[in-house]
């Protein structure tokens, strides 16, 4: 190929995934206990290492990369090929500008070069889904256009509905009130979340109690999953596997003609959803919210 398909690890791309199709992956900083970590999707601190971590009271924290490093990560790639780049939604971060900036210093010094960047409006699985969705464009041999071009046209039919396990680290994130942390606990509600058609996380709805939360991320699920064999569908979970495994079998009791992976929540989306976080990611309908 005359051209490099790239991403970041906001994605949470599974790293086997990253290993068997080569995808090159900029790795995203946070913080833990004092210590500065680069995700290297979860071979570095594996996952549940940081969900115990977080459990026992440590708050990790996410920053942006700054011009310089998206520089060491785009340039070695310049010199030599073509770039499109998926990044995580610009609504949720300024580190895209810091991309913006990268791209027009190296197109002054390589303006032989294209290089295109997609503001994917996701995070995490349903960024991962347009990866794949591209990549497997990329590998048929499909212009660097027609890839960007198609995950500008369907990036709002990527899809995440989720919920949380504990309220508090919703509120430490700022997201909800101390006095919702509190009533929500004591009622035992259970936000659902969403990514909106802004690229922005926002709660699509509440219900009482764990069950009926899985409950209500499947029926959003089979209202608006399009085409069953269309993309695989991804499961996250932030080191809850018998709830993951126990929202697939409800999952493929409805969608039985779906491939669905069960999959781990990285540290970005852990950090402000906390443990027992619990997600279904699919291609499907444009985006409600």
């Amino acid at each position: 190929m005359n051209y490099i398909l790239m991403t970041d690890s906001d994605s949470d791309l599974p790293f086997a995934l990253k290993q068997e199709l080569d995808i090159p992956v900029v790795s995203m900083p946070y913080a833990l206990d004092g210590k500065e970590y680069f995700d290297d999707l979860g071979q570095t601190l594996d996952h549940k290492s940081y969900f115990d971590k977080m459990r026992a009271g440590s708050q990790p924290t996410t920053s942006a990369l700054n011009e310089e490093a998206y520089l060491e990560y785009f340039e070695p790639i310049l010199k030599e090929t073509d770039l499109l780049f998926l990044a995580f939604s610009s609504q949720l971060s300024c580190t895209i500008q810091a991309i913006y900036a990268a791209r027009e210093t190296l197109l002054q010094k390589y303006p032989e070069r294209k290089f295109i960047v997609v503001d994917t409006l996701s995070i995490s699985a349903p960024q991962t889904l347009l990866v794949l969705k591209a990549h497997e464009m990329y590998r048929a041999g499909a212009p660097m256009e027609e890839v960007a071009a198609w995950v500008e046209d369907n990036k709002l039919r990527a899809q995440a509905w989720f919920t949380v396990d504990d309220l508090k680290y919703l509120k430490r994130g700022g997201r909800i009130s101390p006095a919702a942390a509190a009533i929500g606990t004591l009622l035992d509600l259970k936000p659902i979340l969403v990514e909106t058609c802004e690229g922005k996380l926002a709660a699509a709805d509440k219900v009482r109690g764990r069950r009926k939360a899985m409950n209500y991320i499947v029926d959003k699920a089979v209202e608006n999953v399009v085409d069953q064999k269309e993309s695989i569908g991804i499961i996250l979970h932030a080191d809850a596997p018998e709830d993951a495994l126990r929202l697939q079998d409800m999952l493929l009791q409805k969608l039985p003609d779906m491939s669905i992976r069960v999959e781990s929540v990285g540290p970005v989306i852990g950090a402000h959803a906390g443990p027992g976080t619990l997600a279904f990611c699919f291609l499907g309908k444009k985006r409600p919210l």
